[in-house]
């Protein structure tokens, strides 16, 4: 499938697979697309910054590679591996046979059979699909090193595996990043891309999402459950729930077959929008009928 020609079509595709795309995050997409420059999206966690990058490799029908970032990631981590475990049998298997060129086998055991491909290296290889898209998530995960290494690979879109050379991407994947801004992240790799800074929805847009992600839940629930998360998020929590809470939390009520609010039922779930027990028992009792009662008001017709 080729790419979209217009913002429009950004917004009119992603919706085709269940994600409701706002005009300025579509902009940015297509102009990621249009201009083949990394996307940088930073953004508290849970409001749908990895989904983007599913939801446009579902509708562009092109491979999706994700990095997962994490403390102490290196280079080589996140390019490729050598199989040792087979390199060792294959050594062992050459000593037994009698097998005397070690030129010959040094070439075979650093050659592609014992190579394990990792993230960026897979985003290099060619694709029937079109170049993948690789999403590198929460890049502030990592240390400046691994930030200075990913900033010259993105420049060339190539690595260099010292025993086989350097590999080039025929075609520079499409390459997406996410950050939840536990610390900043280094201004030169910023620069290198676009950026995006993905809120949380308004009242509107996430009971549009809510409706695309869980079209079973009834509507008058559904605008509950949205305008309650949206009075949580005012309080000052430790972690406010993002989206992807406000989903999981309606199909946890739709599975107990409640219709209607009420403090007892947002006592007992407050786990599947809440993780932290301190942000619960704060929540708990009169607080949930305080907030509840607020969103139920918010709700009605001025």
């Amino acid at each position: 499938m080729q790419d979209p020609s217009s913002i429009g079509a950004v917004q009119q595709l992603l919706a085709g697979t269940g994600y409701v795309c706002p005009r300025p995050l579509a902009t940015v997409l297509f102009l990621s697309l249009k201009l083949g420059r990394p996307l940088f999206l930073e953004g508290e966690a849970g409001v749908g910054k990895t989904e983007i990058a599913k939801a446009l490799s579902l509708a562009t029908g092109r491979r999706l590679i994700r990095l997962q970032c994490y403390e102490g990631l290196d280079a080589s981590s996140a390019v490729y591996e050598w199989n040792f475990p087979a390199q060792m049998i294959a050594i062992r298997a050459a000593e037994a046979a009698g097998e005397a060129d070690r030129g010959q086998l040094q070439h075979d055991l650093f050659g592609p059979d014992y190579l394990i491909e990792r993230p960026l290296l897979q985003a290099m290889r060619p694709d029937e699909n079109g170049a993948p898209i690789l999403l590198i998530d929460e890049l502030d995960r990592t240390d400046e090193p691994f930030e200075a290494f990913l900033l010259e690979a993105l420049s060339d879109f190539q690595v260099t595996i010292p025993e086989l050379g350097t590999i080039t991407a025929p075609e520079p994947p499409t390459v997406i990043l996410t950050s939840n801004r536990t610390r900043e992240v280094h201004d030169a790799l910023k620069r290198r891309c676009l950026y995006h800074w993905v809120d949380y929805p308004d009242f509107a847009r996430e009971l549009d999402i809510l409706h695309a992600r869980a079209p079973e839940v009834a509507e008058a629930l559904s605008r509950q459950i949205v305008a309650f998360v949206q009075r949580l998020r005012t309080e000052d929590l430790f972690k406010k729930p993002g989206v992807a809470e406000t989903i999981d939390w309606a199909k946890c009520l739709l599975a107990l077959d409640v219709i209607d609010l009420s403090p007892e039922v947002i006592s007992d779930t407050l786990g599947a929008i809440l993780k932290y027990q301190d942000d619960i028992a704060r929540i708990q009792g009169s607080e949930a009928k305080r907030l509840l009662d607020e969103a139920k008001a918010s709700l009605e017709p001025a």
